[in-house]
């Protein structure tokens, strides 16, 4: 009787063995059978919202609001043209994400992606499709009247916008302020909640 008991106890490890065994390499196989994530900011490859891949701020696309109504708020605007899978607009999504740290709450920011823009013949002036040209990414910043101050196509630097921006709020230029700076994006609270 004992030696039943063993021989039904060796048959029960042996399939435990067996199945853990088979699904460790199954395991195996897939983790190794599986490709490399393909994406990148440096290739023109469709990855997602760029935003969220490489700047870590989702709260820029879309916009809080159009650019109609942030001209009726006679509120200083940064719209930005952009599509999700040009590395000149991966490599700007930082910048633009930069910038809302520090103006975002003065401004209104209008992220507009291109292909959502409606084909028509023309477009009115509070229409984004009235000032895009054709490249991406492309940065225009209008006052507190509506007035474009800056209308520049490409990689525009952080300096130049931040230097309009300072011109439109009546700040002091760069040379005579304290230099802004950012704040790690990965803060660790060590406080304790009550």
């Amino acid at each position: 009787m004992n030696f039943l008991k063993l021989c039904s106890i060796k048959k029960i490890f042996s399939w435990r063995y067996l199945i853990s065994t088979c699904l460790l390499i199954i395991t195996c196989l897939f983790l190794l059978g599986t490709p490399p994530v393909l994406a990148g900011i440096n290739d023109d490859r469709f990855d997602g919202n760029i935003y969220v891949l490489y700047a870590g701020n989702g709260s820029l696309v879309p916009p809080k609001v159009s650019l109609a109504a942030s001209l009726a708020q006679k509120k200083p605007v940064l719209l930005v043209f952009y599509v999700d899978d040009s590395s000149d607009c991966k490599q700007y999504a930082p910048v633009v994400s930069g910038l809302q740290a520090f103006y975002g709450r003065a401004a209104n920011f209008v992220l507009i992606n291109v292909d959502a823009i409606v084909s028509k013949s023309s477009y009115e002036p509070n229409e984004p499709g009235y000032y895009y040209e054709g490249v991406v990414p492309h940065v225009v910043v209008f006052n507190q009247e509506g007035k474009v101050v800056l209308n520049q196509k490409g990689q525009v630097p952080f300096e130049q916008v931040d230097d309009t921006f300072r011109e439109v709020f009546n700040l002091l230029p760069r040379s005579e302020s304290v230099e802004l700076k950012r704040r790690p994006i990965n803060e660790i609270s060590t406080e304790l909640a009550k």
